[in-house]
C-alpha cells in the first residue's frame, strides 16, 4: 500500500504496521501516520534515540511492540508519544533506560511490559527512578517477570495509584522487606509464583490486608523455609481468601517439614525453641552477662575489705622476704666483687 515502508507489511482499515523479522537496524522514519499499533521485532534494533517516533506524525500511535530485538539503550525523549498506552520490550537487553524516555510531562501509558528486559541492574535503578517520578501514573499493568532480580530499590512502586497487575514471577527474589505496597489501592492482581521466597513477614502481610481489592495472589514455587518465623505466614494463609492455589504451597526446607503443605503446618511441627528474635536475645545475654559481672566485681571487693588486715600482714611478709632475699644477694656480690674478701673467704672456707 501506498506509504508503507519497504520491508513492512501494513494494513490501513486495520490501521496496523509490521516490521517482523526484516533485519531493520533503524525504526523506519516513513511509517504511515494512520498507525495505531505498531510491530517491530526480531530485529537487531540497538538503540532508541530521541526523535524515533515523532510525536505530531504518529499522534494516534498507541501500541507499540518492540520485543525481540537487540536495544540496549533507550534514550530521553524517545517514547513520547500522546497516545501511547502499551509498550512491549521483552527480550531486550537493556542496558540504559533514560528516566525522561516518556518525555518531560509525563505519559498516558497504561500497560508496560519488561519480560527478560532488566538483566542489567542500572536499568533496574533507572526504571525505578522513572515510576517513583510519577511519569506513569496512569500505568494499570507491568510486568517484569524473567529478570532474576534479587532485591528490588525501596519505594519502586510507590507512584502508581493506578497499577492493577503486577507481575514479578519467574525472578530469583529473597525477600519483600524493603518493597511497599502503599499506595497501590486499585492492585487486583501480584504474581510472585517462581522465586526464591523463603517467608514473608507480618510487614508485608499487613499491607497485603490493607490492600482493598487485592484478590489474586500467587506464591507458587518458592523455597519456603518451614521454621518459628512461617507462623505468621501460616495463619495468614488460613484466613486469607487473597492466595490463589494456596493449598499446593508446601515446605522446601528443613528436611524433616520437606514437602508438607503449609495449611497443614501448626505449632508442634515448628521448632520454637529458640527465639527468632535474635538481636533482641543477644541484647538481653548482654546484660545479664554484665549484671553477673558486676556481681562478681563486688564480691570480690568485699573479700577484700574483710580481710585487709591479714592481706596488709601478708603483704608486709612477702616485702621482708624480697628484702632478705635482695640483701643476700647484694652481699654476695660485694664478696665476688672484692679480691681481698675473695682470698679471706676461701682461707676462711680452709
Amino acid at each position: 500500500p501506498s506509504g508503507c515502508p519497504a520491508l513492512c507489511e501494513c494494513s490501513e482499515p486495520a490501521r496496523t504496521v509490521k516490521c517482523v523479522n526484516r533485519n531493520l537496524t533503524a525504526v523506519p522514519p516513513d511509517l504511515p501516520p494512520y498507525v495505531r499499533s505498531l510491530f517491530i521485532t526480531g530485529n537487531p534494533l540497538t538503540d532508541l534515540p530521541a526523535g524515533t517516533f515523532p510525536a505530531q506524525r504518529l499522534s494516534d500511535l498507541a501500541s507499540l511492540n518492540l520485543s525481540g530485538n537487540h536495544l540496549r539503550t533507550v534514550e530521553a525523549g524517545s517514547l513520547a508519544l500522546p497516545a501511547l498506552r502499551q509498550l512491549d520490550l521483552s527480550g531486550n537487553a537493556l542496558v540504559s533506560f533514560s528516566p525522561q524516555a516518556f518525555g518531560e510531562g509525563g505519559s498516558p501509558l497504561e500497560e508496560l511490559v519488561l519480560r527478560g528486559a532488566l538483566r542489567d541492574h542500572g536499568v533496574l535503578l533507572s526504571l525505578a527512578a522513572l515510576l517513583q517520578s510519577g511519569a506513569l501514573r496512569n500505568l494499570s499493568r507491568l510486568e517484569l517477570a524473567d529478570n532474576g532480580l534479587l532485591l528490588l530499590p525501596a519505594g519502586m512502586f510507590t507512584a502508581l495509584p493506578a497499577l492493577r497487575q503486577l507481575d514479578l514471577s519467574n525472578n530469583s527474589l529473597v525477600g519483600l522487606r524493603n518493597v511497599s505496597f502503599q499506595g497501590l489501592g486499585q492492585l487486583q492482581s501480584l504474581n510472585l509464583s517462581d522465586n526464591s521466597l523463603g517467608v514473608l513477614w507480618n510487614s508485608t502481610l499487613a499491607q497485603f490486608r490493607s490492600l482493598p481489592v487485592l484478590r489474586h495472589i500467587v506464591l507458587h514455587h518458592n523455597s519456603w523455609v518451614c521454621d518459628c518465623a512461617i507462623e505468621d505466614l501460616v495463619a495468614w494463609l488460613k484466613e486469607s481468601d487473597q492466595v490463589e492455589g494456596k493449598e499446593a504451597l508446601t515446605c522446601a526446607s528443613p528436611d524433616k517439614m520437606l514437602g508438607k503443605a503449609l495449611l497443614k503446618i501448626n505449632g508442634s511441627d515448628l521448632n520454637c525453641s529458640v527465639p527468632t528474635d535474635l538481636p533482641s536475645q543477644l541484647q538481653t545475654s548482654y546484660v545479664f552477662l554484665g549484671i553477673v559481672l558486676a556481681l562478681i566485681g563486688a564480691i570480690f571487693l568485699l573479700v577484700l575489705y574483710l580481710n585487709r588486715k591479714g592481706i596488709k600482714k601478708w603483704m608486709h611478709n612477702i616485702r621482708d622476704a624480697c628484702r632478705d632475699h635482695m640483701e643476700g644477694y647484694h652481699y654476695r656480690y660485694e664478696i665476688n666483687a672484692d679480691p681481698r674478701l675473695t682470698n679471706l673467704s676461701s682461707n676462711s672456707d680452709v
